[in-house]
């Protein structure tokens, strides 16, 4: 199901980018120094711990302000989990990219969407062996957030979510997004 909905999402994104890219063409110039003032740097970082329980990830992201309505770009992220709580013991990374798309119907308030592509990589330590676990999973997110200057805070809901095989606990995931 997730490959089909891939060249959906590009075709869909393709129509709603060049629609909103033709709204303020005037204040975009082909001048590179231009280009990089409509560029925005940023993304989100994560820290989890507790006994036998470590959680981290980094998601650094860049996006193109068309205007101050619309804003789109791309997305590296990495994960790594460490769970001796569990039995058997686990730890997983993963590592991939997004595409993100984000939309300000006014300042305070920012909807989302973002394709996720990530490689998953998990290790079950058992007493006998560990058993490998390796796969590639695709997230869709929608989310809508609060915003106050460069902060975003909010949740996102992964409309492709399966309980069985995510990486996420939920398919609802509060986010903070910071970007300068």
């Amino acid at each position: 199901m997730g490959f089909k909905v891939i060249p959906l999402f590009i075709v869909v994104s393709s129509f709603w980018f060049s629609s909103f890219a033709q709204i303020d063409l005037s204040s975009v110039q082909s001048n590179k120094k231009d280009f990089w003032k409509q560029v925005s740097f940023g993304g989100g970082v994560g820290l989890s711990f507790g006994d036998g329980y470590f959680s981290g990830g980094i998601s650094p992201s860049a996006v193109y302000n068309f205007n101050q309505y619309f804003s789109s770009g791309l997305g590296l992220t990495y994960n790594y989990l460490s769970d001796k709580r569990s039995n058997p013991d686990y730890k997983s990374s993963a590592y991939g990219g997004s595409v993100i798309t984000l939309f300000h119907p006014i300042r305070e308030i920012q909807l989302s969407a973002e394709l996720e592509g990530i490689q998953v990589d998990r290790t079950f330590l058992f007493s006998e062996g560990d058993v490998e676990d390796n796969f590639f999973q695709e997230a869709l997110f929608l989310g809508a957030g609060y915003r106050t200057g460069n902060l975003t805070m909010g949740v996102k809901y992964d409309v492709l979510h399966d309980s069985n095989r995510s990486i996420y606990g939920s398919a609802f995931l509060p986010f903070v997004r910071v970007y300068f």
